[in-house]
């Protein structure tokens, strides 16, 4: 059963650092126009927290290191992805992005981390930063789901990355099963949601995968239209 879990435990780390990057074509692109557009910061900036709490509950928990080594990685590759963001936003959204790195990536995860190495002592430590862990996994994992109401109003997925949304569903699917293994119930509950959640951005994938006729087609193709009714009629009249 150890050997099963552990080896369950690195096909999830493949798969996290899979995850991780699959971003990277999201901010290529991002570099390339020079502009966030309409990317949302908020996926990143959760999977930052995320990744930093799972490093510091691998640390303190005996056994753990899978967890903490992968989210370690996972520290890097979001703060270099936040940082991508806060270069190339627009003022307003560099602001929102601004404001909630620094409530969420370095004073919440500051007081969380004094709190429990203060107050807490042994395994009190570790399920109170295992419930914080799980909570934010879920958001984590929900996070993709900001740019539903994009999605819906423009009919198009285009500004919500696919890979993201598909390795979230894959990672989160990959460690509910490690949990089950190991009978840990702070990575069960947030990857087991995580698994649902990921379900869910796929299957608004598989309604508004198809691309959205932007308003300068629709023209484009009127005028055409006219064109050659204009074009009908006058050969019509010469005909005469």
């Amino acid at each position: 059963m150890e050997v099963l879990s552990f080896s369950i435990g690195v096909i999830g780390n493949v798969i996290s650092v899979l995850m991780f990057l699959s971003p990277v074509g999201t901010f290529w692109r991002i570099i390339k126009h020079g502009s966030t557009e309409e990317f949302e910061s908020l996926p990143y900036i959760c999977t930052l927290l995320n990744s930093a709490l799972w490093t510091y509950y691998g640390i303190i928990k005996p056994g753990e290191v899978l967890v903490a080594t992968i989210n370690g990685f996972g520290i890097l590759v979001e703060t270099t992805f936040v940082t991508v963001f806060l270069l190339y936003a627009p003022a307003k959204s560099r602001t929102k992005t601004a404001i909630l790195v620094g409530i969420l990536d370095v004073g919440f995860l500051a007081a969380a981390v004094l709190v429990t190495q203060l107050a807490l002592q042994g395994e009190k430590r570790i399920d109170a930063i295992g419930f914080l862990c799980a909570g934010l996994n879920i958001l984590m994992y929900g996070s993709p789901l900001a740019a539903t109401g994009t999605v819906v109003t423009t009919k198009s997925v285009e500004y919500m990355p696919f890979f993201l949304s598909f390795f979230l569903f894959l990672n989160s699917g990959t460690w509910t099963i490690y949990a089950l293994l190991v009978g840990d119930y702070f990575l069960l509950v947030p990857n087991g949601s995580g698994f649902l959640l990921g379900t869910v951005q796929l299957v608004l994938y598989a309604i508004y995968r198809k691309p959205r006729r932007s308003n300068n087609d629709s023209e484009r193709l009127q005028e055409e239209w006219q064109h050659e009714c204009l074009i009908s009629s006058s050969s019509h009249d010469q005909s005469h």
